[in-house]
């Protein structure tokens, strides 16, 4: 297979995935807008997880031990 008829290709089966995925918003919308609220409750437990290793954890320990375990004061 030639590298245009792949990326023609591509581009059709791109445009099969934006038409199905239009008709199935349009036609299960009540569905997607009942299910809003629970995703956004789940949004928070999982953006606590997920963005937590970012600044260090609590309190900057970065090997989860108190610091009079490592000799430091307090």
């Amino acid at each position: 297979m030639r590298p245009v008829s792949r990326v023609r290709t591509a581009w059709v089966f791109a445009a099969f995935g934006v038409i199905a995925a239009f008709f199935l918003a349009t036609e299960h919308r009540a569905h997607l807008f009942g299910l809003l609220p629970y995703v956004l409750l789940l949004a928070c437990p999982l953006l606590h997880l997920f963005s937590h290793g970012r600044h260090g954890g609590h309190g900057g320990h970065h090997d989860g031990l108190p610091r009079r375990s490592r000799g430091e004061a307090p």
